[in-house]
């Protein structure tokens, strides 16, 4: 791993498990809200699922580790279970990929600490 690629991935990886937390709170409040309240959440949902996912896929193409295919593959998964209408489903496949960001996040912490960049 090279100094760029691990900044590019700590920093992505911070703002896509941020990003990640709130598509899973968005799934339950929506499990909560009224019927006819639920379709403009669900619409929000997509939205912000559909900007951690490019966020996802601008880490990847920036950093060229293909480490996040698989957490974008965790985020289409959960696009599929919300547009199929079992959003609860996608719960599990947030976990899936924020799991996966979080391996990338400390590996690319663990290389700059060890490389002498942060201390």
């Amino acid at each position: 791993m090279e100094n760029k690629a691990a900044i590019i991935s700590f920093s992505q990886g911070e703002k896509v498990k941020s990003g990640l937390i709130w598509c899973s709170q968005c799934v339950q409040l929506i499990q909560n809200l009224a019927e006819k309240e639920q379709s403009g959440a669900l619409t929000l949902l997509q939205s912000l699922l559909n900007m951690v996912a490019n966020e996802a896929q601008l880490a990847r193409s920036a950093s060229g580790d293909e480490a996040w295919l698989e957490a974008e593959k965790s985020l289409s998964t959960a696009r599929v279970m919300i547009n199929s209408g079992v959003s609860e489903e996608a719960i599990y496949h947030f976990t899936q990929a924020l799991s996966q960001v979080n391996r990338i996040s400390q590996r690319a912490m663990t290389y700059l600490v060890e490389s002498g960049i942060f201390k």
